[in-house]
């Protein structure tokens, strides 16, 4: 940098004052950015200062900001509320004999906390769902039954099973004396029904040949429509009643003893609950042989 000097740097007297020397340019300069030194100084002196102030000023909240406690508070002071309530509705009139005893007040005698209604509640409210569904069972006299009928109930279907040795002759389809009288017990119960009845038949898998029967698949067809038949008769409705023969295509027992055999050849009047998208008619048979 080239110091400043003054216009008289040559002359003579400024010489000899002094004031013209480089020396003397060299402390002017050196005043001279003291000078600025301390200026910048105090200039980065009131900048911190304001930075330091800013970060300490309090900026005054909302009044809806002041108040957000407040409705913190009053929501877990009612969920305390409420959970009182639900422990006075428990303890039930006990409370109110307490206050009595307490307080001396005369109550009134019909004062007191209403019990809690259990159809309300979760469990209630699936003991509802489950009371919707049609009980197969309702409304049917079973205790009329004999004990010659058995009772299986499913879950859609309740079955009454009937040996065969009880309804008819061996090798034979005419229903016998005493299986009239075994049928007879059923009528009442079969009336008090509006279910659809599949009477099915079935055999052991001895095979028959006859004139009449050549196959079980006959049998055990003959043997379903005789009981619908004696069913249609004592009057219970013809576009209820359906008759199918499986032969011995559905054993509940082992053909291999006589026991197995005998449990084997049965009738079954099977009650059906009919689907929401099934038709009470025109239904398919599932399957065997039907008169």
């Amino acid at each position: 940098m080239t110091p400043d000097y003054p216009d008289n740097a040559g002359n003579g007297q400024g010489g000899a004052a002094g004031n013209g020397t480089p020396l003397a340019a060299v402390a002017r300069r050196i005043k001279k950015l003291e000078n600025e030194l301390k200026e910048a100084r105090e200039a980065l002196n009131r900048t911190g200062s304001g930075k330091q102030k800013k970060q300490w000023e309090f900026t005054p909240q909302s009044s809806e900001e002041e108040e957000s406690w407040l409705t913190t508070y009053l929501d877990v002071m009612t969920l305390l509320l409420v959970m009182l309530v639900v422990m006075l509705a428990f303890a039930g009139n006990g409370v109110v004999d307490a206050i009595r005893e307490r307080t001396g007040t005369n109550l009134p005698s019909g004062a007191g906390f209403l019990p809690a209604d259990p159809g309300l509640s979760p469990l209630g409210l699936m003991a509802r769902t489950d009371a919707d569904a049609p009980d197969p069972l309702e409304g049917l006299p079973l205790d009329q039954l004999g004990k010659d009928i058995d009772v299986i109930v499913n879950e859609q279907t309740v079955s009454f099973r009937i040996n065969s040795e009880i309804l008819f002759s061996s090798g034979q389809a005419d229903l016998s004396l005493e299986g009239l009288s075994v049928l007879k017990q059923l009528i009442k119960v079969l009336q008090a029904s509006k279910h659809e009845i599949t009477v099915a038949g079935h055999t052991d898998s001895v095979p028959i040949r006859s004139v009449r029967f050549p196959s079980n698949w006959e049998l055990s067809g003959s043997r379903a429509g005789s009981v619908v038949r004696y069913l249609e008769a004592n009057g219970i409705a013809s576009n209820r009643l359906r008759a199918v023969g499986y032969a011995d295509t559905k054993p509940i027992a082992e053909n291999s003893s006589a026991e197995g055999r005998a449990s084997n050849r049965r009738v079954e009047l099977i009650l059906e609950t009919p689907k929401p998208d099934a038709t009470t008619s025109g239904s398919s048979n599932p399957g065997g042989t039907t008169n």
